[in-house]
């Protein structure tokens, strides 16, 4: 994907990995519409975008992801990808972590993303990108978050069946698979409180590999050697 030009929209726009994507996509000469939950938030992140087109969304609520699709493609004049970078932590046992959390998890971390890739799977014209954030913990499965890794493992299964589905049309499903992020996102789980974590990889460089990815056409974006992420193609 040529990113200059490129109408993007960045469901997550508002968390701090959203936010970086969408400004340097935009610096990169994409044009981003930026969707969240934190109003405030998403002005901010406008302005920082030469006021690109913010809307906010529940994810709770799968149509108004839907929607929010429906009103990029308005305000854009068209969708060229779409880039998730939803997530919610919660840290326990699994036998300690209540059905209402569970559930709360998955709708942030799975069905939510793939709400937004659904509803823009048919729409993207070849060449197109649909991708989202999952992370390590849907391989590694760390004991204290069962539930957490299940939603991100969820949709990185089904990251995998809609690029076989997606193929012939040549529109790219690429999944980023972060390690530990140096966000303070552990430290805003909806429960529990996280292990002792090493120190995580910036986000800049983080956003700088996954922009790449994205130009690149690329299949996956995962750790590598020491801190370094990598790119598959």
């Amino acid at each position: 994907m040529e990113l200059r030009g490129a109408r993007i929209l960045v469901p997550g726009a508002t968390g701090e990995i959203g936010t970086a994507l969408a400004v340097r996509l935009h610096a990169l000469g994409a044009r981003p519409a930026l969707a969240g939950r934190d109003r405030d938030a998403l002005t901010r992140v406008s302005a920082a975008c030469a006021h690109a087109p913010a809307r906010a969304f529940d994810a709770w609520d799968t149509a108004s992801c839907a929607k929010t699709v429906d009103w990029a493609e308005v305000e854009l004049g068209g969708l060229d990808g779409v880039v998730t970078c939803l997530g919610v932590a919660a840290f326990g046992p699994a036998g300690e972590v209540e059905d209402a959390v569970s559930e709360h998890l998955m709708a942030v971390n799975a069905l939510a993303p793939m709400a937004f890739l659904r509803a823009a799977a048919g729409r993207l014209p070849e060449g197109g990108v649909l991708a989202a954030v999952t992370g390590i913990v849907a391989e590694a499965a760390p004991a204290g978050m069962a539930d957490y890794a299940a939603a991100k493992a969820a949709l990185a299964t089904w990251l995998t069946a809609v690029r076989r589905e997606q193929r012939r049309r040549g529109v790219t499903v690429l999944e980023i698979d972060l390690p530990h992020m140096d966000t303070g996102f552990a430290g805003r789980a909806v429960v529990g409180r996280a292990p002792r974590l090493p120190r995580g990889l910036p986000v800049p460089e983080a956003v700088e590999v996954i922009a790449r990815a994205i130009s690149e056409g690329a299949s996956l974006v995962r750790p590598g050697s020491g801190a370094v992420l990598e790119i598959v193609r």
